[in-house]
């Protein structure tokens, strides 16, 4: 059996996953072995799946229902979104602060953002250690303010088996212009 295949989604994804639109299409960025991208998908949406590496995606590549993008999103002129739109963007365990703004304006009105990961203190347990990895107490909730409505939010530190201090936002696009 393959690694990525036991790997089970994330419980704040799968928790607010179901305020995507109905049959919705999802950017899952950075998205790894595909852990999300499988859930997602098996929730009836259209997914497309962006790593610098995605052999673990092989077993998807043939599905309707995803588009399987290969691009190192760090690479100086990497345009990711190329001015694609979508009804919620998946974020889990990576962090490139120049993509934080794009990637809440990409989100089509109503569409929602769930993002999850390393926040400072994460040190003490391991990787990542560099702070340009590490999320700074409230930093996406202030990202947030002024383009998504946020509907919940959380910097905690995990319990062992696997202890690490994380950063967690489910946050909305509005559907109308703020005043």
């Amino acid at each position: 059996m393959h690694r990525h295949r036991s790997r089970v989604p994330s419980s704040w994804i799968t928790h607010y996953a179901g305020l995507i639109a109905e049959g919705g299409h999802v950017l899952d960025l950075a998205c790894g072995g595909g852990r999300h991208t499988r859930y997602l998908r098996g929730q009836g949406l259209r997914v497309t799946a962006i790593d610098i590496e995605t052999s673990g995606l092989a077993d998807l590549a043939d599905d309707p229902l995803v588009e399987i993008v290969e691009m190192d999103l760090e690479r100086p002129g990497a345009e990711p979104l190329s001015g694609r739109r979508f009804d919620a963007v998946v974020v889990t365990d990576y962090l490139f602060r120049p993509l934080l703004v794009p990637l809440m304006d990409c989100l089509l009105p109503g569409g929602v953002f769930l993002y999850e990961t390393f926040a400072v203190g994460n040190e003490r347990f391991g990787r990542p250690r560099n702070p340009d990895f590490l999320l700074r107490r409230g930093e996406l909730l202030a990202l947030a303010e002024g383009r998504l409505a946020v509907v919940a939010y959380e910097h905690r530190t995990v319990p062992p088996p696997n202890p690490r201090i994380v950063q967690h936002l489910c946050a909305r696009k509005p559907t109308k212009p703020a005043m």
